[in-house]
């Protein structure tokens, strides 16, 4: 028999996800060619296989190989931090930094359909739309302003790069009811779990949108997602862990804490990368990499990464530092923060506990005084249906109010998060917690901070002042 090299795709177009999942789990006890092992499964007998050896004795491994790419439109934003909050996906949103939301683009939730505040949330969230409105018209004026026109541009195209400048600041007024559409691409396995979840959900918005992607995704997996159910015991945790927090004073309203660090994280991440090419021991390694003088150590360090590219990921080695940080941010930001999966993120609530947020902008184009006003509307509606319900009352939060977020990243997640969200290009928002978090881990790792460290020189301080009134 000659054996030769094949590389080949096993296309969709040609065989279901359910079936491609059981070609490959086959693999490893058939000596036939995938594609000859898929030509001779059917749906029937794919169904089979799943239900003994992926569902009956556990090899879940196997339902990764299934891939489904699921559309999900007018959605709430609320809803869409259930949806991506699955480390193992990839997703793509419409965005509030480029788009204009039309004026009834909102969620009325099911639970404030059939309640007395029903009126009075369709009422506010009007007025906020409409405010939105105003604002971004409002906004045109300073946008062409700060838009400097290129020579040989046209009045609509630059016309049209002032007016996402707009937009830009404009988005601060869109609550979290408002509707948004997003792509995803997941496997099976992770699909079953992340359906769990939003079946799990205190919301029923998003319990009806995991009942309806299970529905969806069944059409195409048979077996893989069936037998996805609520999370048992989230519900009684959930509840007993609320009742011991009730007391628990907010007595550090910094918005910017580091609060862990591995004080020998740079030199684990020398000892591994030291460990990784010879062949001693880590505490070999590690005891060798701590006689090094810091001139040394910064030496090995600028070496590491004199040819690092602009789209190159460092070595994997940097995962041995990790630090922890409680950041307070507005609610945009977050929305960019947490599409940073690889870090461990635990999120509260969104409530109104830590004020909002007020762009220069805003006050340059002399809009302080509606937004404010605006602002303090909602925060009243809020707190009338936070006395009911203080999870479905986040509906209409806007993304000008503070979130806080605990976070969890090793030294090679934070590399790619403060490289990405320090560009210029960047929302400003994000930029100020990126700048704010490399500050924080510099006075700690000061050789490989000085690695993510941008061109621009700036810091958070200089970030807030440029382009913020007020924050909190």
């Amino acid at each position: 028999m000659e054996f030769k090299r094949r590389i080949y795709r096993l296309s969709p177009k040609n065989f279901g996800a359910e079936t491609i999942a059981v070609t490959f789990a086959k693999t490893s006890r058939s000596p036939e060619p995938f594609d000859q092992i898929a030509a001779e499964l059917d749906e029937e007998s794919s169904t089979e296989f799943s239900e003994k050896w992926i569902v009956g004795y556990g090899h879940s491994s196997v339902a990764e190989h299934a891939v489904l790419h699921m559309a999900l439109e007018n959605v709430s934003r609320l809803a869409i931090e259930t949806i991506e909050s699955n480390r193992l996906a990839s997703y793509t949103e419409k965005s509030t930094r480029y788009q204009q939301w039309d004026s009834n683009a909102f969620v009325i939730p099911p639970e404030i359909r059939h309640s007395p505040f029903a009126k009075s949330y369709e009422e506010h969230l009007s007025r906020l739309f409409l405010t939105y409105g105003e604002i971004l018209e409002g906004l045109l004026p300073w946008g062409q302003a700060q838009t400097e026109r290129k020579e040989g541009e046209s009045e609509r195209a630059w016309s049209n790069r002032a007016r996402v400048k707009a937009v830009d600041v404009a988005r601060f007024v869109l609550p979290a009811a408002s509707m948004a559409n997003v792509g995803l691409t997941i496997n099976a396995r992770s699909l079953e779990y992340a359906i769990r979840k939003m079946l799990s959900s205190e919301l029923m918005e998003v319990r009806l949108i995991g009942e309806e992607i299970k529905t969806v995704a069944t059409q195409e997996l048979p077996t893989l997602v069936k037998y996805a159910e609520p999370i048992g015991f989230l519900p009684e945790v959930t509840q007993f862990v609320r009742g011991l927090t009730a007391d628990l004073t907010n007595s550090y309203r910094q918005p910017f804490q580091l609060v862990d660090i591995d004080p020998d994280g740079e030199d684990k991440v020398l000892a591994a990368i030291l460990y990784r090419f010879g062949k001693a021991s880590f505490q070999n390694c590690l005891t060798h990499v701590k006689s090094l003088s810091r001139s040394e150590k910064q030496a090995f360090v600028d070496k590491l990464f004199e040819k690092v590219g602009k789209y190159d990921n460092p070595l994997r080695e940097l995962e041995y530092a990790v630090a922890s940080f409680d950041l307070i941010m507005d609610q945009g930001a977050y929305f960019e923060f947490k599409r940073h999966r690889m870090m461990t993120q635990t999120v509260q609530d969104f409530t109104v506990e830590h004020g909002y947020a007020i762009p220069l902008a805003i006050s340059e184009a002399g809009l302080e005084e509606k937004f404010r006003a605006a602002m303090d509307e909602i925060a009243r509606l809020y707190e009338q249906i936070a006395a009911w319900n203080p999870q479905v009352a986040a509906y209409v939060l806007p993304n000008a109010f503070n979130r806080r977020v605990l976070c969890q990243a090793n030294l090679r997640s934070l590399y790619h998060f403060i490289k990405l969200r320090t560009a210029s290009n960047a929302h400003f928002s994000i930029r100020r917690v990126a700048y704010a978090m490399l500050e924080l881990l510099s006075e700690h790792y000061p050789l490989f901070s000085e690695k993510i460290l941008t061109k621009d020189g700036l810091n958070s301080q200089e970030i807030t002042a440029q382009y913020f009134s007020m924050t909190e």
